[in-house]
């Protein structure tokens, strides 16, 4: 490549990670680098109203853009909208779908990850994982009666607090809601805002909304996923049911779909139908039916799944095993975010990190460490494109995440369930019955992790607390004692 010849880098994905990667090259351009991002889905999302509560913990909006309002204000990034289909390392270069070859210099695959989801064929089960989702849900919502809801993160956790007008059967394999990111005590906390009047939302909704055209959709088979949603996306989404009556939610514990059914299926087995303690529509004949693993069988009008992502890294390979994969099928990263592919490297849902983590952090699929992993990805390929060093970036040194649950700001520190600490650790709590819940992790007395709920205001004491390991075994469970301001004492 002659040294006139501009630089080519190609983002694929125009999720928060690819987006949050491109945005972050084209600040630290040097010369007259082309970005390009390739995206199959007609809209990007783009970080807005972002927002430092402390030094790791972040709040931000995600907006639905066109690539062309990307490209108007950055002038040295275009979009492409194509499907990538396969990468050629050995000639530098992307194939699309439609034949269209992009060569690159260098590449960061930011394809995220796909719903798993339960009976993919099944037209009365679907998964919730971007905006045209999103939509088919509020559509098969306005007719139903019961909608049965299978997973326990966070898009069941907050599907189950929005529906209204419509009775509501959640399926979960744990022994307490929402158990990906709160222990059972901060379930029990929640518990009682499974029914009746929702909290409502104030303010303005900031999300941009796009229509997009026919042509863009299609079936389950060969529709595009678009990028992940963010962290606002049932911000002023209507989910309301046919029915008229109050919030009606029974949760069915320790337990998964076995097998998802037809009405003929039942009536051949003769099998006895369930119904929920609300009883509200009993001896009814429903679209689909779900036999769960603790022998319940639920009819509904239709099935959520939402257990999760599986990462794409083994989408995207035109020779066989072109990536290491993890066991989780993530694109194995280093400390510099590159793959096993020289020039190639991995942001977002679609990577597993590989190095020695920080003793405080994990890796979790969740929309704050997409941006995260895109806008250090896109200073490493800086970095080596222009020969300079680089060292991890200091959001990896700690777990830190905020998000919503039941209209109250849940904050996650560090090893906030104990993950990795093998049981041998103690536990401080305090709890205001509808207003707060707090727990602490303490091993050999330094903090290990936190789960704030509520406003409580101790997020960057906690933090601190945290990172710097100081001995607390003195203060025991006077820490936790609202009469004592903690943030001045330890400020």
């Amino acid at each position: 490549m002659a040294s006139s010849d501009p630089v080519n880098i190609v983002v694929i994905g125009g999720g928060i990670a690819g987006v949050s990667c491109a945005e972050t090259m084209l600040s630290l351009c040097k010369q007259s680098e082309l970005i390009t991002l390739v995206t199959a889905s007609p809209l990007i999302k783009a970080v807005t109203n972002f927002k430092q509560i402390s030094r790791r913990l972040e709040e931000f909006d995600i907006e639905e853009r066109t690539g062309a309002s990307l490209e108007g204000e950055c002038h040295n990034i275009r979009v492409v909208q194509e499907q990538v289909t396969s990468i050629d390392p050995t000639n530098h270069q992307i194939i699309t779908k439609t034949g269209r070859v992009l060569p690159y210099d260098k590449l960061c695959v930011c394809s995220g990850g796909t719903p798993k989801l339960i009976a993919r064929d099944n037209p009365n089960v679907i998964g919730i994982r971007d905006t045209e989702s999103v939509s088919q849900f509020q559509e098969k919502l306005s007719g139903a009666r019961r909608v049965l809801i299978v997973g326990n993160g966070g898009i069941a956790t907050e599907l189950v607090h929005e529906i209204e007008g419509c009775e509501v059967i959640w399926a979960i394999k744990d022994k307490s809601i929402s158990s990906t990111f709160v222990d059972a005590g901060a379930a029990e906390f929640f518990l009682p805002h499974l029914s009746g009047e929702k909290t409502v939302q104030e303010g303005p909704l900031k999300r941009l909304k796009y229509t997009v055209n026919e042509g863009s959709t299609g079936t389950a088979e060969n529709r595009l996923e678009g990028g992940a949603l963010g962290p606002d996306w049932s911000l002023g989404v209507p989910m309301r049911g046919q029915s008229g009556s109050n919030r009606q939610v029974h949760v069915e514990y320790h337990c998964e779909i076995k097998e998802v059914l037809t009405r003929g299926d039942v009536a051949e087995r003769n099998m006895d139908v369930s119904e929920p303690p609300s009883g509200a529509h009993t001896n009814t004949d429903w679209p689909v039916y779900a036999l769960l693993t603790n022998d319940e069988l639920y009819g509904c009008d239709f099935i959520v799944s939402a257990t999760g992502v599986v990462p794409n890294g083994h989408t995207l390979c035109s020779e066989e095993k072109l990536f290491k994969l993890a066991d989780d099928g993530g694109i194995v990263v280093d400390d510099h975010m590159r793959t096993n592919v020289e020039n190639v490297y991995a942001a977002g849902d679609v990577c597993s990190a590989s190095w020695d983590w920080a003793q405080h952090w994990v890796q979790m699929r969740l929309w704050s460490q997409a941006r995260q992993m895109g806008c250090y990805s896109g200073q490493c390929i800086m970095a080596d494109l222009y020969g300079e060093t680089i060292t991890l970036d200091f959001c990896f040194e700690l777990f830190a995440h905020v998000t919503k649950f039941f209209g109250y700001k849940v904050i996650l520190l560090g090893k906030f369930n104990g993950q990795g600490l093998d049981g041998e650790y103690d536990i401080l709590l305090r709890m205001t019955k509808g207003m707060e819940y707090i727990k602490v992790i303490l091993k050999d007395g330094r903090m290990q992790g936190a789960i704030l709920i509520g406003e409580t205001d101790l997020e960057e004491t906690f933090e601190n607390l945290i990172l710097n390991q100081l001995d607390l075994s003195r203060y025991g469970e006077d820490l936790l004692d609202p009469g004592i301001d903690i943030e001045d004492y330890f400020d």
